[in-house]
């Protein structure tokens, strides 16, 4: 039975740090660091410590002669304290715990670490003479499964989505061999890889404890339970114990492999019957496997720069096409066997504004253009990189023999551009430990697999996986890029200062006449007025001509407060704080239908983000669209108007969605102009330039606005302003 996202959420975050309880082959204190008195205990304690050991007394007599070195251990900044005590048949472990000290002994049989120098020696010069990494992690399974006794020493590697692989074993033949078998990553839950990370070393010595309680169970003083991530006497998670039985093992013992401070994988170690190993022997298997994980990260950075090396060359080959040719794009695919050597690809796309360029074994263009399309829905990214673009993007799997992994580099912010590698399906055969699609679901909760015989699926719809260097290489070919185009954009700008030296100039001019304008057109409108109440003798005919001059001479002076609004908008500064978008468009509502308050209109006004931006600009915005609205859906009987708005990534969304009479997005172009209508004058009042004063006002923000719409259908206005943390941000 497959396990519902819910059941597998539940058994990730079970509490595994904090079980209440440990292991019985040792015995565990904790201490208050301020005068050493035990404030918790394992119930095993006095077994361990001595029968003077009880919770709210003093430091057992045991550690008495300890207790300066652990004061003095406390007040540096070193996380373990360890020593033999009591001549030497037990050993102590002390780390810090919240507010707290824990201290663990163990028991420390006679004999077996005697000679753990002399073995330990040569390790360095094995793990150096091993001629690869495979050489080197059985070099360290053969000498952690001498030293410690286990039936069977795995080294499981993780790959990106952590599941696990074995890729060395040494073993004596008690347990069935699982070299190159994979186990799914839910086998190892996130907070169990978390404390994997935060203490290197485990150990199970008998899957059929019985677990010894700690009492109390909490901090006495705080209420706070106690964590034993960093413990190594920890209690497991019963799930695990069942999943051990399962695997047939009744002891285990994990050693991490950190490389360069990331989990890479464990060397696992299982015994069919139960086993210990003393705590010297796992502190001399912890040097060895970080030995080992020293070995793999020396090896992986010299292949790594090795690949940066001969990138780098193919880079500057591109770089000198780039630079030489009619135009970076044409320089590009003027070598294109460079250009996919750049990631080691087998096609390349390049979209960009309205050219289309592509090399090698690619996707129809309509097919780039949609992964385009998802690629630009994601964000502001400059880099996307996958090996199973279906996964992420399904409509991508019919794309499979040409697309099933992409690298996508961002070549600007300002259209939807972008450089594309691709690589096709490579169909593979994974053997797994077990069905990984199969889990036993009973009493509420996920239970572990029976079964690790060996199981074998057919993975489709992958490519090759990119590798961090053929990442860094598309990084570097996406700055050359930006950096040649900064330099045609410096090339242009003595061009684009003398055209904003013009702009500048036109609009003083527009702002002079427009202000000089006002002053006449309210003097017409008032003595045509006067001249209305004065003359009581006119005749129908001349009343209806004061009543055009009048009805002109509004329109004049609304059409001259526009221009100067429009005018004034590039002189006046943007002034950029937080600005609550209900309250916006909760008054501009109340204005509005003060004018249409025997219109029937069904408003629909979502909760809207916190914008970032000038509240009075950004008023007018709301003013204009929803003006619009209520005008173009006169002919409606009720008018629908939706208001909405969302937070995406780096940036806010907002729209304005009406059922009125739309228009012809053949025409769309048209909108944002000054003085461009797309209704006729007579059949709805307007000057023309709200919304060429809109999109000025979004583009002073940063933003955008776009208008979809269909005719006698309605329309729709989104305009999308940057947040705080993007506003600001250069544009490639």
């Amino acid at each position: 039975m497959k396990p519902s996202s819910s059941d597998l959420d539940v058994c990730a975050q079970e509490p595994i740090h904090i079980p209440a309880a440990i292991q019985p082959h040792g015995a565990l204190l904790v201490l208050d660091p301020t005068d050493f008195r035990v404030i918790q205990a394992s119930l095993n304690a006095v077994d361990f410590f001595g029968a003077d050991t009880r919770v709210g007394g003093p430091l057992p007599d045991m550690l008495a002669a300890k207790a300066d070195d652990l004061k003095a251990w406390h007040a540096s900044n070193v996380a373990l304290f360890q020593v033999p005590i009591s001549e030497g048949a037990l050993h102590l472990r002390a780390h810090r715990s919240g507010a707290g000290i824990i201290v663990e002994v163990e028991t420390v049989p006679p004999g077996p670490e005697q000679d753990l120098f002399l073995r330990l020696r040569g390790l360095v010069e094995a793990l150096s003479a091993a001629r690869d990494i495979g050489g080197a992690m059985t070099v360290a399974a053969d000498m952690v499964h001498a030293l410690t006794g286990f039936d069977r020493v795995l080294v499981y590697r993780f790959d990106g989505e952590w599941n696990g692989q074995v890729v060395a074993e040494a073993g004596n033949g008690r347990l069935p061999s699982y070299l190159d078998l994979r186990f799914p990553a839910s086998d190892i839950p996130a907070q169990a890889r978390a404390l994997y990370v935060s203490n290197r070393v485990r150990i199970i010595s008998d899957v059929n404890y019985d677990a010894v309680p700690i009492e109390p169970s909490h901090d006495p003083d705080s209420g706070a339970p106690l964590d034993l991530g960093f413990a190594q006497l920890r209690s497991i998670s019963p799930v695990h114990r069942e999943y051990m039985r399962n695997m047939g093992t009744s002891a285990s013992m994990s050693v991490s492999i950190m490389v360069d401070g990331r989990f890479w994988g464990l060397v696992a170690c299982h015994s069919a019957e139960p086993h210990s190993v003393p705590v010297p022997i796992r502190d001399a298997c912890d040097f060895i496997v970080q030995s080992l994980a020293m070995r793999i990260a020396a090896q992986t950075h010299g292949e790594d720069a090795q690949s940066r090396v001969a990138l780098g060359r193919i880079s500057a080959r591109l770089l000198a096409a780039m630079t030489s040719g009619q135009s970076w794009l044409d320089g590009l695919v003027s070598v294109p066997e460079d250009l996919l050597a750049q990631v080691d690809a087998s096609g390349a796309a390049i979209v960009a504004e309205d050219r289309y360029l592509c090399v090698g074994e690619t996707p129809p263009e309509a097919d780039v253009r949609s992964i385009v399309g998802w690629l630009s829905s994601r964000g502001e990214q400059d880099i996307v990189s996958t090996h199973a673009l279906a996964t992420q993007f399904p409509a991508a799997e019919p794309l499979a023999a040409t697309a099933s992994g992409i690298v996508a580099i961002r070549i600007s912010e300002l259209y939807p551009s972008w450089l594309i590698w691709f690589r096709p399906e490579v169909v593979s055969t994974v053997q797994w430990a077990g069905n990984p699609h199969k889990s036993v679901r009973e009493v509420g909760r996920i239970h572990p697999r029976h079964s690790f015989n060996a199981w074998r699926e057919q993975v489709h719809l992958q490519a090759l996986p990119w590798t961090e260097a053929q990442l860094s290489a598309a990084r570097d070919l996406r700055n050359a890029i930006v950096g040649i185009v900064l330099r045609n954009a410096e090339e242009l700008a003595h061009v684009s200062s003398e055209l904003q030296r013009s702009n500048k100039e036109l609009e003083a001019f527009s702002y002079s006449v427009s202000h000089d304008l006002r002053a006449p057109f309210r003097h017409i409108v008032g003595f045509a007025q006067l001249l209305r109440e004065r003359e009581n003798s006119l005749d129908p005919k001349s009343m209806h001509y004061l009543q055009n001059i009048s009805e002109s001479a509004l329109s004049a002076g609304k059409l001259v407060d526009d221009l100067l609004a429009f005018s004034q908008l590039g002189r006046t500064a943007v002034a950029q704080k937080k600005v609550d978008m209900n309250k916006l468009v909760a008054e501009v509502v109340r204005s509005v239908m003060f004018s249409a308050e025997d219109r029937e209109i069904e408003w629909s006004i979502a909760d809207l983000p916190v914008a970032w931006g000038d509240a009075t600009l950004l008023r007018q915005v709301w003013f204009n669209l929803v003006e619009n609205a209520v005008k173009y859906t006169r002919p409606r009987h009720p008018a629908k108007i939706t208001v909405e708005g969302r937070t995406g990534d780096e940036m806010t969304i907002y729209s304005v969605t009406d059922n009125g009479v739309g228009f012809d997005m053949a025409y769309a172009g048209k909108l944002f102009g000054v003085f461009q209508r797309l209704q006729r004058a007579e059949d709805f009042e307007g000057t023309g330039i709200g919304l060429a004063l809109v999109r000025r006002i979004v583009d002073r923000h940063n933003g955008s606005i776009t208008a979809n719409g269909e005719v006698d259908k309605g329309s729709t206005f989104t305009f999308v302003l940057p947040t705080s943390e993007k506003k600001g941000r250069a544009l490639a």
